[in-house]
């Protein structure tokens, strides 16, 4: 019953917020990842709350004036044979099975080698060019280290202290006004890493592993950040058409069309969707900074309402 109506009230909460998000023309990322995270923590918690305000509410007589009764339709025979709960459970073993190759082991993974490993790097000179050009960015700098690697990289880190990394084909590769909006936006990361709400959702999102909807959710939301940080950095450097030209660079032809066709080409399946919607998200990210839209917000009225009809309405769905 917990996992069946989980998935329900998550997808007519995901129903409910893209409606709100459509009608009030919501555009602002950080308004959007508050309405992400309230559809993927809801689930988690309403059916337990619900059985406590109603214990009978899994009765027969409760389901029969329900607007919606899972046991139903999940019971009903395909060709008089094979019942819907069939494909049902399957969904949730292979949503189960991207969880653990696609999330929780690189993390696993990454967390083991970053213990084990070395990253091979070499401080920036107080008189770089790279200093120089970060120097009117306000605020703490975090320390620049540059990796010797010809190709365009560049990640924060945020242990005892933080710092951001940058490939010496980057450093050759961007202007001043470019490396000052690449740098600014993990700037942006590393300030949001304080407030480790991802990391927080994560956790309640390992609890859903079997919810596919969680998985559609939970990538919106982490796509939501990225646009977070865009808007930071824009804030510190003044020049939104740097950072597009810096997604530019660090994704090659990423937020071209001929990129889409490049993708389709690759045999495999998954890695083909994994490109195209990384080229889609980059191709958003780099439209929103040159058209510079203003961001709309719903505010918490808007937060409050939609969470209100979906609390009413997930009530009758059993």
């Amino acid at each position: 019953m917990y996992v069946a109506q989980s998935f329900f009230h998550l997808l007519v909460s995901a129903i409910i917020i893209d409606g709100v998000i459509r009608v009030w023309k919501i555009s602002d990322p950080l308004t959007t990842q508050r309405f992400r995270f309230m559809v993927i923590l809801f689930p988690i918690f309403s059916f337990p709350l619900y059985q406590l305000v109603n214990p009978q509410r899994g009765s027969i007589f409760f389901r029969q004036e329900a607007l919606f009764d899972s046991n139903r339709w999940l019971h009903l025979a395909l060709w008089g044979k094979v019942p819907v709960g069939i494909f049902f459970l399957f969904i949730l073993f292979f949503t189960s099975m991207i969880f653990l190759a696609q999330e929780l082991v690189p993390v696993l993974h990454h967390a083991l080698e970053s213990r084990r490993g070395r990253i091979d790097y070499v401080r920036l000179r107080d008189n770089s060019a790279v200093v120089r050009a970060l120097a009117c960015l306000p605020g703490e700098k975090p320390e620049m280290l540059v990796l010797d690697d010809d190709e365009n990289i560049i990640f924060s880190t945020t242990g005892r202290k933080a710092a951001v990394y940058l490939s010496s084909g980057l450093v050759r590769t961007l202007s001043a006004e470019q490396m000052q909006a690449a740098v600014a936006h993990e700037m942006a990361h590393i300030e949001r890493s304080r407030r480790p709400i991802l990391f927080v959702v994560f956790l309640f999102r390992i609890i859903m592993f079997f919810n596919p909807l969680v998985l559609l959710e939970f990538r919106r939301a982490t796509q939501d950040e990225e646009k977070i940080c865009d808007d930071m950095a824009v804030s510190l450097t003044g020049r939104p058409h740097a950072l597009a030209e810096t997604l530019r660079k660090l994704y090659g032809a990423a937020g071209e069309d001929d990129r889409i066709t490049e993708a389709a080409r690759i045999s495999d399946l998954r890695d083909s969707l994994e490109k195209y919607s990384h080229s889609i998200h980059i191709r958003s990210r780099i439209e929103r900074l040159e058209e510079s839209p203003a961001n709309e917000g719903g505010g918490w009225v808007t937060f409050s309402l939609a969470l209100l009809t979906i609390i009413v309405i997930n009530y009758f769905v059993v």
